[in-house]
C-alpha cells in the first residue's frame, strides 16, 4: 500500500506537470496559425497507448510508456522523427514555414508555463499557510552537529550568529542552499569566543548520502522517553526486498524493551555520564555497539539502573520526547506572497543550475541525479497537500531547467539551433537536426539508465 501513495503521488504531480507543459507548446503553436497533430501525456512507443480521441485536427490521447509526454507539431523535427512529411513541400500552417522568432516562442511555450506553475504553487502555498521558521535567536543550548558538521570544525553547543556577516533569523537559513550550495561562512559563537567555519562547497557531496541532520539541527534537550519498539512493531529493517522475494519477517527484541525500559521514563545518564542533550545520548550509545551499557533513569520519582545490550547499529530501540525549539508563524497577504513566492521558485531553479555546474566541475557527484523511483520516496508513502503541492513546484521548476539545457531533443536543444538560424540568417539543415535528434535520445536514454540504476543501487544500500 505504502508502494502505491508514493507511485499515485508521482504519477499525479508528474502528470500535471507534463500536461501543462505541453500545453505550453501547444498554446503557443496555435495561437501562430501552426497545426498541432497530436497531444499525448506519457509516449504511444510504437504506437501503443492506453487510449485516444480525436477532436478537430488534434489527436488527444494517453500513452502506455510514463516517461513524460508530447505534442506533435506539423513541419517540425521531433521525438516522432516523421521524416515522411519533412520531405514534402513546406505548407503555410507548418512549424518549417512560421519565422523563428515564432518558432522560438514555441519551443519556450512549455519551460515559461513550467515557471508560472511554480510561482503560482509556492504563491498560493504563502497565501494560505504563511511560513513557520525555527527562531534561530532563541536557540539557547546551541546546535546539535553531525559528523559532516563535526569534519568542517562546528561542536555540539555553538549558537551561529551568521551566514556571510548577515545575522540568521530562521535557522532553516543555515540548512539551506545559501549555505550546503555556495560555500558559505558561519560566524559561530563558542562559550564568549567568536569564530568564523567555512563550509566546503563540496559538502553535498556527503549530504546526498545521509540527512541534513549529519550536518547540523537545533540542540534538543533530553525530556522523557517517548516510545520503546516492541518486538511485534516492523520497522524499516523489513525492505521492499524482503517482502518481494517471501523473506520470512523475524522480529526483534529491542534492547530498551528487553532491558525494561518503559515510556515516561527520563534517561539521566549513560554509563555514569549525565546525557542533558539528545545528541549526547545518543552518542554514548553509539559508541558502543554490541557492547552492555548502563542506563540511569527516572520513573516516578525513583531512579532505577537499566542494564541494556546495544544492537550492532549502535541503537536501543527508543524515541525520546524533546523539549521543541521557539518557532515562530508569519502570515502574508494575497499580493505580498506573490513576490516570496516567485523567489521561492526562482531560487529552486536557480538550485538546478548550480547542482548541474557543481556536478560538471566535479564538485558534486552524480550520485545526486534521481529518477521517478528516488522522486516517489521524497513524495513519501502519506498523502499530504502541502508536501504534495511543495514538492510539485520544485519539480515544476526542475523541469523547467532540465527542459532548458541545450541537449538536442529536449526544448533547449531546439532553441539553440533557432538561435542559431537567427543568428546566421539561414536554418540548420534537416539532416542536421535529424542526427541531432538522434543523439539527443541516445543521450536522454543513458541518463535515464544512469538515473534509475542510481536509485536501485541506492535501494540496496549502496
Amino acid at each position: 500500500m505504502n508502494g502505491l501513495i508514493m507511485a499515485g503521488q508521482l504519477l499525479l504531480g508528474l502528470s500535471l506537470l507534463v500536461i501543462l507543459h505541453e500545453l505550453g507548446h501547444f498554446l503557443a503553436a496555435r495561437a501562430f496559425g501552426i497545426k498541432v497533430e497530436k497531444f499525448y501525456l506519457f509516449f504511444d512507443a510504437w504506437g501503443f497507448k492506453l487510449f485516444s480521441f480525436k477532436k478537430g485536427d488534434v489527436e488527444y490521447g494517453v500513452g502506455w510508456l510514463p516517461l513524460g509526454g508530447y505534442v506533435k507539431i506539423a513541419g517540425m523535427i521531433d521525438e516522432s522523427m516523421d521524416t515522411e512529411q519533412m520531405a514534402q513541400p513546406a505548407q503555410p500552417w507548418e512549424f518549417r514555414s512560421k519565422p523563428a522568432w515564432q518558432r522560438l516562442i514555441v519551443m519556450l511555450g512549455g519551460i515559461i508555463v513550467n515557471v508560472i506553475v511554480g510561482i503560482i504553487i509556492f504563491w498560493m502555498l504563502t497565501f494560505k499557510y504563511g511560513q513557520n521558521y525555527t527562531v534561530n535567536g532563541k536557540l539557547t543550548d546551541g546546535i546539535s552537529v553531525g559528523n559532516i558538521g563535526k569534519e568542517i570544525g562546528l561542536k555540539n553547543g555553538d549558537r551561529i550568529l551568521a551566514i556571510n556577516g548577515s545575522k540568521l533569523i530562521k535557522f532553516e537559513d543555515a540548512i539551506s542552499s545559501k549555505v550546503l550550495f555556495d560555500g558559505a561562512q558561519l560566524t559561530i559563537l563558542r562559550g564568549n569566543q567568536t569564530l568564523y567555519i567555512s563550509v566546503p562547497d563540496t559538502i553535498l557531496n556527503k549530504l546526498s548520502k545521509n540527512d541534513k541532520e549529519n550536518f547540523i539541527a537545533p540542540r534538543y534537550r533530553m525530556a522523557s522517553v517517548a516510545t520503546v519498539l516492541a518486538p511485534d512493531e516492523k520497522t524499516d529493517q523489513q525492505s521492499f526486498f524482503d517482502k518481494i522475494f517471501g523473506r520470512p519477517y523475524v522480529k526483534p527484541v529491542y534492547p530498551a524493551y528487553a532491558a525494561g525500559i518503559k515510556p515516561g521514563d527520563s534517561i539521566l545518564a549513560v554509563n555514569g555520564k549525565p546525557v542533558t542533550f539528545f545528541d549526547q545520548f545518543k552518542e554514548e550509545v553509539s559508541q558502543n555497539k554490541n557492547r552492555q551499557i548502563t542506563i540511569n533513569a527516572l520513573r516516578k520519582g525513583k531512579e532505577i539502573n537499566f542494564d541494556v545490550l546495544v544492537g550492532k547499529e549502535g541503537t536501543i530501540g527508543i524515541a525520546p520526547n524533546f523539549k521543541m525549539p521557539e518557532t515562530a508563524h508569519v502570515e502574508f497577504g494575497f499580493a505580498e506572497s506573490l513576490p516570496i513566492g516567485a523567489t521561492m521558485a526562482w531560487s529552486t531553479f536557480l538550485d538546478n543550475a548550480k547542482g548541474i555546474g557543481k556536478m560538471i566541475t566535479g564538485k558534486l557527484s552524480a550520485r545526486n541525479i534521481s529518477s521517478p523511483i528516488g522522486i516517489a520516496k521524497v513524495y513519501g508513502s502519506t498523502f499530504d497537500w502541502v508536501k504534495f503541492w511543495t514538492l510539485t513546484g520544485l519539480i515544476s521548476m526542475a523541469l523547467a531547467f532540465m527542459n532548458l539545457l541545450p541537449i538536442p531533443g529536449l526544448d533547449g536543444g531546439h532553441v539553440v539551433f533557432l538561435l542559431i538560424e537567427m543568428v546566421q540568417r539561414k536554418p540548420v539543415s534537416e539532416k542536421v537536426l535529424e542526427k541531432a535528434q538522434i543523439v539527443g535520445f541516445v543521450i536522454l536514454i543513458c541518463l535515464m539508465v544512469f538515473a534509475f540504476g542510481n536509485d536501485i543501487l541506492k535501494s540496496f544500500g549502496k
